[in-house]
């Protein structure tokens, strides 16, 4: 990376770190943190990971695609700071976990991805973007050797005016036209031709940057990159995936003492936009702009955001005819334009009897979201709703539901500690249910209310009986290993009451925790409404003093 050694922590940076989440990790048992070993010996280890429990729960959910941001290394920041996050269901950055990397090597990054992977149970995404750096290059390709690398576009487009730095002087032009080359070209021919006529146009056959970054060109151009999994919603705005879930939040005045405290402020924004996102989704209806049962149909199951951006495809099935061209029984071929752009057909394959199709411009496999081309084919074929394979789950309102956790904690190791993890995130979930219901209007709000507070009661009546029977065999923690009943059976009991009483602590401290969330929820969502009221109320004020303005 072009962005140089991060300045030092300084100031005894690392033990404040490490202090913050020595206390996280014993008010949370799923709170993950780890240090590597650094062979200069500096306190605290050369790298720093950590990932709270809403995170890893987070990637169960979002996993699929990945943001490795390490941006505020560069000259701007000079902050030895990287995120792991990633797309939730309304198109917003989430966070899979942070990372403070002291020591710039390969060795490094490597034990990094080793420890990120580790914390998320050993699921690899589908694809990863990063910034364009050899050393992340290599660990990504040693520990994530079955996921799709790609560079972001960003990086790709601040080293690119660093290395030719003389060339954006003297060609003011050549930024906007590099650009359109590398975001508007819809084929690979294209991007080719509209490559080559770039380097002659600016007299830059030569140049061994342009010429490195071309042979690199199936890693950050998106016309290559297609074919995979990217939840990207807009395909021209150049960013390549690089959503930073801490823009705002860090600069380059950020000390290491400030860090954690933005970074708590970073979280609790994100959770109160997706609270609203999630809220905007289950009460508010979207206007239809069609009388299609489809659009009615994606209405009910994606989120605000994302049926919005369906419905900008849908309507434009009405601009984009599709054409017959060929007719082999199951498979029928259609070439899809807009009105007088008949040069940039796509090509559409329908296969009628597993009701499939796929498009030239494979904006499915790229965003999840079904394109305008093979709605106008459903159109033609009379298709009226959406065939269950084009509904992604990860985008609907149905994204976090208890499956997709049963499929994650399925595959999470058995040893005592990520056990105890299983065990809390699988209570944490069932318990947030409440909350994210009982939120929604003040009669669920009560009726939730009632249900964890008669929870609370029996947790706390089991609490109470002290000591009950116990079995040999009993497993401890969640551990594999048995507890084997020792010769002293008062000795044995007692400490199958220590257990009990611990796991009863455990979660009486889960419910108050989730009894106090749901109120700062409603208080949130009170605060919502009296806005709204207000902005309301504002607004009737404007409209009848303009009507008055009108008599006058």
């Amino acid at each position: 990376m072009s962005g140089g050694r991060p300045r030092s922590l300084g100031g005894g940076g690392q033990h404040h770190v490490l202090d913050y989440l020595k206390r996280m990790q014993s008010e949370n048992p799923a709170f993950f943190y780890a240090t590597q070993p650094d062979t200069d010996h500096s306190p605290g280890g050369a790298t720093i990971f950590w990932a709270d429990a809403t995170a890893r729960m987070n990637y169960n959910y979002f996993g699929d695609t990945l943001v490795f941001d390490t941006s505020y290394r560069t000259h701007r920041y000079r902050v030895p700071f990287a995120s792991f996050t990633g797309i939730n269901h309304h198109g917003q950055p989430v966070l899979f976990g942070c990372a403070l990397i002291l020591n710039d090597s390969e060795s490094s990054f490597i034990w990094l991805f080793q420890t990120w992977l580790r914390a998320m149970s050993g699921k690899q995404p589908l694809s990863i973007t990063t910034d364009p750096d050899r050393f992340i290059q290599t660990a990504v390709s040693q520990i994530l050797p079955e996921t799709r690398h790609r560079y972001s576009k960003q990086g790709i487009l601040r080293e690119t005016q660093e290395k030719l730095a003389h060339i954006y002087r003297s060609h003011p032009m050549f930024e906007t036209e590099f650009k359109k080359c590398i975001n508007e070209t819809e084929t690979i021919d294209e991007f080719e031709s509209s490559w080559q006529s770039l380097l002659q146009r600016y007299y830059v056959m030569d140049n061994e940057w342009l010429q490195s970054m071309y042979n690199a060109r199936q890693q950050w151009v998106t016309v290559y990159l297609r074919d995979t999994f990217f939840g990207e919603l807009s395909v021209t705005d150049g960013s390549g995936g690089l959503n930073s879930f801490f823009d705002g939040y860090v600069s380059a005045s950020t000390t290491i003492q400030m860090l954690i405290k933005q970074y708590e402020k970073a979280l609790a924004s994100w959770h109160e936009k997706e609270l609203k996102a999630d809220y905007d989704t289950t009460n508010t209806t979207p206007v239809l702009k069609t009388p299609s049962p489809m659009e009615k149909q994606a209405a009910g199951l994606y989120t605000r955001r994302i049926f919005m951006q369906f419905q900008d495809e849908l309507v434009e099935t009405l601009a984009n005819p599709a054409t017959k061209i060929d007719d082999s029984g199951t498979i029928t071929t259609y070439h899809v334009a807009k009105f007088g752009e008949e040069h940039k057909a796509h090509t559409v394959c329908f296969n009628s009897v597993e009701m499939k199709a796929t498009c030239s411009c494979q904006m499915f496999e790229y965003s999840g979201i079904i394109c305008r081309h093979i709605l106008a084919v459903f159109r033609a074929k009379n298709v009226l709703t959406l065939p269950s394979q084009y509904v992604l789950k990860r985008w609907t309102t149905n994204a976090k539901s208890r499956a997709v956790l049963d499929e994650g904690a399925s595959e999470l190791p058995n040893d005592s500690r990520e056990s105890l993890t299983v065990r809390y995130n699988n209570l944490r979930q069932e318990a947030i249910k409440y909350v994210e219901e009982g939120a929604k209007s003040i009669h669920i709000y009560n009726v939730a209310m009632d249900a964890l507070q008669e929870a609370a009661k029996k947790v706390s009546d089991v609490k109470n009986q002290g000591s009950g029977g116990t079995q040999g065999g009993t497993l401890t923690n969640g551990s594999s290993q048995e507890l084997h009943v020792a010769e002293d059976n008062t000795s044995a009991t007692c400490q199958s009451v220590d257990e009990k009483q611990k796991k009863i602590r455990e979660l009486t401290a889960e419910l108050e925790g989730t009894n106090q969330r749901c109120e700062v929820y409603r208080a949130n969502l009170l605060a919502v409404l009296k806005d709204m009221e207000e902005q309301k109320l504002k607004l009737s004020v404007k409209v009848q003093n303009a009507r008055l303005s009108l008599k006058e």
